[in-house]
């Protein structure tokens, strides 16, 4: 990937600039944001462009230069205004009134051609209102890690958001946790609201009922759509946000994510899985599996983050009271754990290549699977690899085949937990007809990538970054990422 900016292109054919943006949620007023400037930066450099997503906003790649990025969301030429959006939250179980976003903006909101509203959000932009003594930049290592796990979700099969661009901007950082000085970057996020659990939070702490009504409004008219028209559309609403984020945890923990930072600042309204920090994918089963160095108590621990993204379902009904009767609410949220268990379910079944099976056989293989990688040192995504790697149809003529030519399966392969998931693998496919196999194939190759970016890998991407400005790896994983099999 060759990224070459065009000096030539003059702004006003910058396509990012002509864009159909909607003033949605500065329609609501100024209850919700500050009206903020974006910081100025001595250098730009595009180092990621996402092509793969400016279908969704109705341009061909082909047509969108490089210099159109940086003008767009590196000098922020033609852009006003942008908005620093208010929230509060509960960290680590705390609550703090001080928060906002402090190194970022709401830059525009735009209609994309599936007719769903999308933001565009920076990250590293600058200062605002809500920095509290930060800098509000972004290093690039951390916008690197973000393109990287966006993504990555988004090739796994996650809810996700994803990153328009990344552009380096010559600053030198200075980072307690990162080699310092560091580089800098800016990066724009697009998803389809950066509306928080926070937002509301802030709102009941404020004691403004009315404004929470407003802003639920909007979030349903504008996300919930299809809920308008309802009687009981706010009930709905909590109802479906439930189901959301259960599914969104239950995708989480079946691709091994561990998000790290579960704060309800972090929790989007529209249940999708967004703001990547200390994150990382587990490098074998580990329940107790922490991402942060800060989490010193495990509370975002890997096994944890099913109760903890109910509990801020929980906390979201307190300023949701202003508007939905709790008894509703308590309804809605005791399903949760069925939600959650279906979603976790159907994708594992797909990490082992099947579409649907009946309870009867599957509770038993997803059991004897988890038990396996549970009790061996093994890595958790080299096994779905492997299985996807050497996945054959003579696994039908014996137990003793699958996986007899891979290293795990040679390691294992005599122990007694290997033998019972083995087995019970082994009869499933004996019920699957031989023309299947192939699909099966394409299916696991689809959710089992031979790459996932656990910490050694992300590092050696990041080397030939820092030391020789090489960007090449970086660029091959993505392109990667984003070819699917066939």
């Amino acid at each position: 990937m060759t990224l070459t900016a065009n000096p030539n292109l003059t702004p006003a054919l910058n396509p990012f600039l002509h864009l159909n943006y909607e003033p949605a949620l500065e329609s609501l007023g100024d209850d919700y944001y500050d009206e903020v400037s974006a910081a100025e930066f001595p250098h730009h450099i595009l180092r990621w462009r996402n092509d793969a997503i400016l279908p969704r906003l109705g341009l061909d790649p082909k047509n969108v230069q490089d210099a159109d990025f940086i003008t767009a969301f590196g000098k922020f030429e033609g852009r006003k205004p942008l908005l620093a959006m208010r929230y509060h939250g509960y960290q680590f179980g705390e609550y703090n009134p001080q928060l906002g976003d402090g190194r970022g903006f709401l830059y525009g909101q735009v209609r994309g051609t599936d007719g769903e509203l999308y933001d565009f959000g920076t990250k590293g932009s600058g200062k605002t209102p809500y920095s509290r003594g930060g800098d509000g930049m972004l290093t690039l290592k951390g916008g690197v890690r973000e393109v990287l796990a966006a993504e990555m979700l988004q090739r796994l099969g996650v809810r996700t958001s994803r990153c328009l661009s990344m552009i380096e901007t010559g600053l030198s950082l200075w980072r307690g946790d990162e080699p310092s000085p560091t580089r800098s970057s800016v990066m724009v996020r697009m998803n389809k609201s950066h509306i928080r659990f926070g937002t509301f939070e802030r709102l009941h702490y404020l004691r403004r009922p009315d404004l929470i009504k407003k802003l639920l409004d909007h979030v349903i008219e504008q996300y919930y759509h299809h809920l308008v028209n309802e009687a009981d559309k706010y009930a709905l609403f909590y109802g479906e946000l439930v189901q959301r984020v259960a599914e969104l945890v239950g995708q989480w923990m079946a691709v091994g994510f561990c998000h790290a930072v579960l704060n309800t600042d972090n929790m989007s309204i529209t249940g999708e899985s967004f703001d990547y920090g200390p994150y990382a994918f587990i490098p074998k089963y580990d329940p107790n599996f922490t991402a942060a160095y800060f989490d010193y108590y495990g509370r975002y621990s890997y096994s944890h983050q099913p109760g903890i993204c109910k509990l801020n379902l929980q906390l979201l009904q307190e300023p949701l009271k202003a508007v939905i009767a709790q008894d509703e609410m308590e309804v809605s949220l005791s399903k949760f754990e069925n939600f959650y268990a279906q979603e976790y379910r159907r994708l594992m079944l797909l990490k082992l290549g099947f579409v649907e099976l009946d309870s009867e056989i599957s509770e038993p293989l997803l059991k004897a699977t988890i038990e396996l990688l549970k009790h061996y040192p093994i890595s958790y995504h080299d096994f779905f690899a492997e299985i996807a790697t050497h996945f054959s149809e003579k696994w039908r003529d014996g137990a003793s085949l699958i996986l007899a030519d891979g290293e795990i399966g040679q390691s294992l392969g005599q122990s007694e937990l290997f033998l019972n998931w083995s087995g019970i693998y082994h009869q499933i496919l004996t019920n699957i007809a031989p023309e299947e196999f192939s699909t099966m194939a394409v299916r696991l190759k689809q959710y089992n990538p031979c790459t996932i970016i656990t910490r050694p890998i992300i590092e050696n991407l990041w080397e030939p970054i820092a030391g020789d400005d090489n960007w090449q790896p970086f660029y091959q994983l993505l392109a990667e990422m984003q070819t699917l099999p066939t």
